[in-house]
């Protein structure tokens, strides 16, 4: 049933619920953890409340993009591809991560993060599946 609902979706709309879920996931996480490294970091009044925005929007913006390149990526290959197997993930995965990695833009943090992203990538889609 998901796959005749995923076959009938177009890619920019799994795309665009992606990006909004993780997006406000990411800014969620940034809402609650910005307060705390701002008082580690001695920050208070006007200081702090621009710190925890910037984190918000930081944390909310990274999630977005990594959630917006995986279901792109996925959904582009399984189209491509015409199955729907755990080598779209695969490959997502590694794009998604090599995506965020890429403007540490050393080579070594590219490939491990791509590998990471792809692993846990995969791990969920079993999981979910089974």
């Amino acid at each position: 049933m998901e796959d005749e609902l995923i076959a009938v979706i177009p890619c920019s709309s799994l795309a665009v619920d992606s990006v909004l879920r993780f997006s406000t996931a990411g800014a969620l996480w940034g809402f609650c953890s910005a307060p705390y490294d701002a008082r580690k970091r001695g920050l208070t009044g006007f200081s702090q409340a621009s710190f925890v925005a910037k984190s918000v929007g930081k944390f909310g913006f990274q999630c977005g993009l990594v959630a917006g390149v995986f279901a792109t990526t996925r959904c582009g290959l399984q189209r491509y591809r015409k199955q729907n197997d755990q080598i779209n993930t695969l490959i997502a995965g590694a794009v998604a991560g090599a995506a965020v990695a890429a403007r540490t833009r050393s080579w070594t943090n590219v490939v491990g993060v791509a590998c990471l992203v792809s692993a846990f990538s995969v791990a969920a889609e079993i999981s979910r599946t089974n």
